[in-house]
């Protein structure tokens, strides 16, 4: 009990447990793997330049850039309009669209580059319709090329860039848009000049965050590009699992972090900066920073101006204009959005009940022929149950160590917790070969390669972080008041946080570790580096089965993991509400 009381007056040392998972399996290992790559003790470049030296390394290190910054223009092309639609409707309905938005970002990625590849395939979805139509003869090269990747990249980044941007946009003040409404200014210039310059924050955070992630993209281009599509990251794993030179692998991995780092610096360094100073630098116009003109615009916007206040007053008492068709080309825009994100889902799912030898949309007759296969065969339940032991014990460790970390960073001064916290995520925002990589020689050390416990570790420094940020998100709401009174009517450190804080943060730690399971269960780039030959998690027998034939037994387990986000958010909502009343209760009873 001292003890313990020790800890609760050193909030720093609740976060041991998790700087001691991320130093061991990540962050000592990264350390070495960048002296490896510099040939430490003797220091040289050669193997970066060995790298740059080669044409074919440097044409596919262009091609991660440009893919990573189409994807991410692409994304914020449909994104943007999606969030200001979303956070211009009604509650429920917003509520409603936030869910289908967030359904397909928790489901398995590896669940919906298949679907891509049963939609776009020689045999698939487009390609039958066309031929059963009698509009083309043979299939289109529909896929194997760079238009599917975008296609699959943007599908899955989608979400990561929509979430963000409605977050902030819900943030901005409505009144704003409408004082500049009741000024005279059109609904389009108070949309350019007042809204859109607040909503850059989120524009910059989400842009940053999908370049970041498509950078590191290896499952999704490997599936659906053809050999001329290969990013960085497949190159390493090709390396790795190659001939395993670990100096070349490394030097490979810091370039690709190199470029997320440089991203990162020169656009995510004001991602902290407030809404109005973001909108500084946009209240001037372009044309205003030409010397030659700008004096001219200026006289002329003078001699407009009775021009625009007689416009003004004859507007200001006119009808409303029609808004119907604005409305109902909104209304079928987030249609065709949501429709894009759920139906390779909807696709896969109606598949897997297919009677036939191969899949087809429709399926000509209904049968349970796939899922008796997936039951059937020891090897798939084998698989799965393994992903859910790992995905369990992942879950457990990371939100006991999360929750603590979480916790113990509440309590500590803002900028030093912005930093403790900023390197457990450095996890998350790495790309994630570099981190599988890490991992590698990390345990490799430790003699666990090929181990569960090795890769529950693996798996455990990303969850870490997911927990921390959800529990850290429910910290922030909670009165810290609670504890001193509890604490004022002699109740302990433990007696205090089992009594008082952990049934308000309940939701968040369920949560967190719900997240925590479905991020272990969905991993497959880390787990096929450090599980060796000997464990096969489901993921590693999807993307197994899918590189080499196209079984339609994925069909059924596809369909199965797209349940886990429902069950998830169902969970997440049972518990969010009926934990109120528990923690409500719970508050009179922690002084006794």
């Amino acid at each position: 009990m001292e003890t313990l009381q020790k800890i609760s007056r050193m909030p720093l040392g609740l976060t041991l447990p998790a700087f001691a998972i991320l130093l061991a399996v990540f962050g000592i290992p990264i350390v070495l793997l960048f002296l490896t790559s510099l040939n430490a003790p003797a220091f040289s470049l050669v193997n970066y330049q060995a790298f740059l030296r080669q044409p074919a390394n440097v044409r596919v290190l262009f091609q991660t850039i440009e893919v990573s910054a189409v994807a991410t223009a692409i994304c914020v092309i449909i994104g943007y309009p999606t969030a200001y639609l979303i956070t211009t409707a009604s509650t429920r309905v917003r509520t409603a669209l936030l869910v289908l938005v967030v359904i397909p970002y928790l489901t398995s990625l590896l669940v919906r580059t298949y679907a891509w590849i049963v939609i776009l395939g020689d045999r698939g979805l487009i390609n039958n319709l066309l031929i059963n139509l009698g509009l083309i003869s043979s299939p289109l090269p529909l896929i194997y090329n760079r238009m599917a990747v975008y296609i699959g990249m943007v599908h899955i980044m989608l979400p990561v860039m929509i979430l963000p941007l409605v977050s902030v946009m819900l943030g901005i003040d409505k009144s704003l848009v409408a004082a500049a409404r009741s000024m005279g200014a059109r609904p389009l210039a108070a949309f350019w000049r007042v809204f859109f310059p607040l909503s850059l924050p989120g524009v910059r955070s989400g842009s940053v965050l999908v370049f970041v992630l498509c950078l590191g993209f290896y499952i999704t281009p490997t599936a659906l590009g053809g050999l001329r599509d290969a990013l960085l990251s497949t190159f390493i794993a090709a390396q790795v699992s190659s001939s395993f030179n670990m100096a070349r692998t490394a030097a490979a991995a810091f370039i690709l972090l190199g470029i997320a780092a440089v991203m990162l610096s020169l656009i995510g360094l004001d991602l902290s900066g407030t809404q109005g100073r973001a909108a500084q630098p946009v209240q001037k116009l372009w044309w205003s920073w030409l010397p030659s003109f700008g004096t001219l615009f200026l006289y002329l916007n003078e001699l407009t101006a009775p021009y625009r206040a007689k416009r003004w007053t004859t507007k200001l008492y006119q009808a409303g204009t029609d808004r119907r068709w604005p409305m109902t080309i909104g209304t079928l825009f987030v249609v065709l959005v949501m429709f894009y994100l759920l139906f390779p889902s909807l696709v896969v799912i109606v598949m897997s009940f297919s009677n036939g030898t191969f899949l087809e949309f429709p399926p000509s007759a209904l049968s349970l022929r796939w899922y008796r296969s997936f039951f059937g065969d020891p090897s798939w339940t084998g698989a799965a149950w393994t992903s859910v032991q790992i995905g369990l014990a992942v879950a457990i460790l990371s939100t006991i160590v999360g929750t603590l970390a979480a916790y113990g960073l509440s309590r500590t001064f803002p900028r030093l917790r912005s930093f403790l916290t900023m390197l457990i995520l450095t996890p998350i925002t790495f790309p994630s070969i570099v981190v599988g990589i890490a991992a590698y020689l990390g345990l490799l050390n430790l003699g666990l390669i090929g181990t569960k416990s090795g890769i529950i570790l693996t798996h455990s420094v990303g969850a870490v972080g997911y927990v921390v940020v959800i529990v850290s998100a429910t910290l922030a709401n909670f009165d810290q008041r609670l504890e001193q009174a509890a604490t004022s009517m002699r109740a302990g450190p433990v007696q205090t946080f089992t009594r008082v804080t952990l049934p308000l943060i309940r939701p968040g730690v369920i949560g967190g570790a719900l997240f925590a399971f479905i991020h272990s269960f969905d991993e497959v780039v880390k787990t096929s580096l450090v599980s060796g030959l000997s464990i096969r998690t489901l993921p590693l027998k999807m993307w197994e089965d899918i590189r080499h034939e196209i079984d339609p037994t994925i069909a059924a387990v596809a369909s199965l993991l797209v349940l886990l986000p429902v069950l998830w958010l169902i969970a997440i909502y049972v518990t969010w509400w009926r934990s109120r009343p528990r923690a409500l209760r719970a508050l009179p009873d922690s002084g006794a």
